[in-house]
């Protein structure tokens, strides 16, 4: 039988049983967290309370998205009504593109 000493254990430390803190991991969270913050400070200096989904993209980024204040749906862009000064997406507020309204017509240039 092998003699113990002080610092043995049982069993042999491996880089597999301890814990690990990984630079990159701290970095990206930091990073998410900065982009999200600056996010949100921008819209209420704005004015407008709108709020932010994040979504996970392949290559373990993080993508942020509005949400739409009518349907909750997650959206890229947001518009502000010029009417009723609502804030919501394209679909909710009714809006078409330029090409979408002349449809079958002849464009006058």
């Amino acid at each position: 039988m092998k003699p113990l000493t002080p610092n043995d254990f049982g069993t042999p430390l491996t880089v597999e049983t301890c814990p690990k803190i990984k630079i990159d991991d701290l970095l990206k969270q930091c990073r998410e967290a900065f982009k999200e913050s600056m996010i949100t400070s921008q819209l209420k200096m704005m004015g407008v309370d709108i709020e932010l989904i994040a979504t996970e993209t392949k290559f373990n980024g993080m993508r942020f998205w509005f949400k739409c204040q009518q349907c909750e749906r997650r959206v890229g862009v947001l518009f502000k009504h010029p009417i009723t000064e609502s804030i919501g997406c394209r679909l909710c507020l009714h809006l078409h593109y330029r090409k979408q309204r002349y449809k079958g017509m002849a464009e006058l240039g």
